[in-house]
């Protein structure tokens, strides 16, 4: 999967769809015009604080911009994900399951380095988030409460508010981060 050009794709589409030109998903969500033409042209690969820009000025789940197609049944092998690089190549996001309006969840398996800190902006009101942490220790902080969870243990929290993650340990950490949005 090519993501810049996949990535580009969907935001051109979501864009259309919204009847929204480039200047208005630019003051939308802060992201500058020229980005956002590089991004649908597929010529710049988007960090994860500027995917996580655009969908929440656009209001929608952040798998819609790595959108696949639907199928009954399926097998997904991390390995052929592309990551999603962030915080200097310290948190690695795959987008195992893109957001599904049927479902409205999404679910990817992220890999935390030792020492990566990263700060999420609030989603909107009634999204949820679970963490599961399958190796290492991660400290969650939401909304300025630090909790501390480890291998084998699971956070469920309202995500409307700021939250981080972050590895102050010596080891690397890996969760399952899924994220439930309401009925619309």
């Amino acid at each position: 999967m090519e993501t810049p050009l996949v990535v580009g794709k969907r935001l051109k589409t979501i864009r259309t769809e919204k009847q929204l030109s480039l200047d208005e998903v630019s003051r939308l969500t802060d992201v500058s015009k020229p980005m956002l033409g590089q991004i649908e042209r597929g010529q710049s690969s988007p960090t994860i604080t500027t995917l996580w820009k655009i969908a929440v000025g656009l209001k929608i789940p952040l798998s819609s911009l790595l959108e696949e197609e639907d199928k009954e049944c399926t097998v997904v092998d991390i390995q052929s994900k592309e990551a999603i690089v962030e915080e200097n190549g310290t948190m690695r996001a795959y987008p195992i399951f893109s957001f599904d309006p049927n479902r409205n969840i999404e679910i990817y398996y992220i890999e935390l380095a030792a020492g990566c800190h990263h700060t999420a902006k609030a989603h909107s009101g009634g999204v949820e988030e679970y963490v599961f942490v399958i190796q290492g220790c991660i400290e969650m902080v939401i909304d300025d409460k630090k909790i501390i969870l480890h291998e084998n243990q699971t956070l469920r929290f309202q995500a409307d508010v700021i939250h981080a993650y972050n590895n102050p340990y010596s080891s690397p950490c890996v969760i399952y981060n899924m994220v439930f949005y309401p009925k619309a």
